[in-house]
């Protein structure tokens, strides 16, 4: 279910009109991210053989949807570092020292929008502001949007999916480890993942 539906009227000349679908612009709205149902997490390459999976479970987020006109739509989201969790503890205890994160000096990682457009179909993109350990810089990501649905207690929810790449290197994450073989132990390229459900507030 696209935002938009393009069709094509001919009068003189053929004029190509944008149709808003109203199930889509009745979910104009403010949500908050439910973290209970949703995930933010990360892939990234170990000793150049394998990936190494993570998530943040303590999270928390608002998002304004224009059904509408995306364009206008917004989302601000705020992870705590120290909840990161990659199933080993010695391995987030390492990802949380200053070798990475450094999460007690700089405990969030933060996302705060500044634009999004449609894409075609139910795809959407989201540019905004990622800062990690107090370095900002610009971030896209792409999300399809899985719809709409009434939980069983009357919440509207809405769902997206996505994931964008990012080199942790531009934020400062630089720590590695030569490997006797080539290569290294961590690969600069990581891809962050986002499985959202959010609810509407009232």
């Amino acid at each position: 279910m696209g935002l938009f539906n393009r069709r094509t009227q001919e009068n003189t000349t053929a004029v190509a009109t944008l149709d808003v679908d109203p199930a889509l612009a009745a979910l104009t709205g403010d949500y908050v991210i439910d973290p209970a149902h949703s995930s933010i997490g990360f892939t990234v390459r170990h000793a150049m053989v394998t990936n190494v999976r993570g998530s943040f479970a303590d999270h928390e987020g608002t998002l304004h949807l224009d059904g509408s006109d995306p364009a206008r739509s917004t989302a601000a989201i705020d992870v705590k570092i120290a909840s990161v969790d990659t199933g080993i503890a010695d391995r987030d205890g390492h990802l949380r020292s200053a070798d990475f994160f450094d999460a007690e000096t700089f405990p969030l990682m933060t996302f705060r929008s500044t634009g999004a457009a449609f894409l075609g179909g139910d795809t959407y993109r989201i540019t905004g502001d990622l800062t990690i350990r107090d370095v900002t810089r610009p971030l896209s990501i792409d999300l399809d949007f899985n719809g709409s649905a009434t939980d069983p207690y009357g919440n509207q929810r809405v769902g997206f999916e996505g994931s964008t790449d990012i080199l942790r290197s531009d934020w400062g994450l630089t720590w590695n480890a030569a490997l006797e073989t080539g290569g290294v132990v961590v690969s600069d390229k990581v891809k962050l993942t986002f499985d959202i459900s959010a609810i509407k507030q009232a």
